[in-house]
């Protein structure tokens, strides 16, 4: 942010960061036992999700940008794969789940 880039005015970006922030929200909910495998996991992907964002915004080559794109998309899909889960051991009560993805699904486009 403070280098005021192109990727800052992409919506994949901004939605990204959205995305991060709400995964760091949802990890603080989950139990303390998950701290080194399901909330380090969903942190980690969240943050690759935006990084691949912002670093293929950079690059000039097509095939490179698309590839950082995808690698970003992954990272997405990892997310959900988290929260299914963390939803099926009866985690994520009271955080509406189907709301969430309605709301990125619509933005990315997918």
């Amino acid at each position: 942010m403070f280098l005021k880039l192109n990727h800052q005015n992409l919506e994949a970006y901004k939605v990204s960061q959205s995305l991060l922030v709400d995964c760091y929200k949802i990890s603080y909910t989950l139990p303390d036992h998950e701290n080194f495998n399901m909330i380090s996991q969903l942190r980690r992907a969240a943050l690759s999700n935006v990084l691949n964002i912002a670093e293929g915004a950079s690059r000039k080559s097509e095939t490179e940008r698309k590839r950082f794109f995808e690698i970003a998309r992954g990272s997405v899909v990892e997310i959900d794969a988290i929260l299914d889960a963390a939803a099926a051991l009866d985690y994520l009560k009271n955080i509406p789940l189907d709301q969430l993805g309605l709301i990125y699904k619509t933005h990315l486009n997918w």
